[in-house]
């Protein structure tokens, strides 16, 4: 497992969290970690799009490689499965910070297959990797309601689970990577 040992988050415990993607609904979801206290680097494709969260604190990065490097957790919601494909294992991406993330949640709706290559090539990293589509829409986000579907090793989904607390309302560990996809 990766990350054996780790202690899991507590409500209470400030993290440092890179936040990837900040549409309709991510720009809610990172909201609700912000409120709740967690340190927070931002990155999005066009930084106009995260200034509500920037005005509240979080912090601008250039890329998601900076955005990730040495947080506990590094978050993504974005697009499509390319956008999931660049933003943790491209160049740039969470995988290739410095010192990479303790955890990675990929929460956009993806396929099983890119999380559980996902969770391959985070493993080889030592870090963790979670996927966790959300059901609920910007409603959801808006009211910290999603339903939470989530793949990947236990130990990981117990550690990161308070954090999508602040999200979700119904958070179902489906089993190994890949398995929150199809949940969906």
């Amino acid at each position: 497992m990766a990350n054996e040992g780790t202690s899991p988050a507590s409500p209470d415990q400030p993290l440092e969290i890179a936040w990837i993607g900040t549409g309709v609904m991510g720009a809610s979801m990172a909201s609700h970690l912000l409120a709740a206290g967690h340190r927070r680097r931002v990155f999005t494709r066009s930084k106009s799009r995260a200034q509500a969260l920037l005005d509240r604190g979080a912090r601008w990065t250039r890329s998601p490689a900076e955005a990730a490097d040495g947080a506990d957790v590094a978050v993504s919601i974005v697009g499509l499965p390319e956008g999931v494909e660049a933003v943790h294992l491209g160049d740039r991406g969470t995988l290739a910070a410095p010192r990479p993330p303790r955890r990675v949640i990929d929460m956009t709706t993806s396929s099983p297959a890119l999380a559980v290559r996902l969770a391959e090539v985070a493993r080889t990293r030592g870090v963790g990797s979670l996927d966790a589509p959300v059901s609920g829409g910007d409603g959801g986000a808006r009211q910290a309601t999603l339903s939470i579907m989530v793949g990947g090793e236990r130990g990981d989904f117990d550690a990161v689970k308070p954090v999508l607390a602040r999200m979700g309302k119904t958070i179902v560990h489906q089993g190994p990577a890949g398995r929150g996809q199809p949940a969906k």
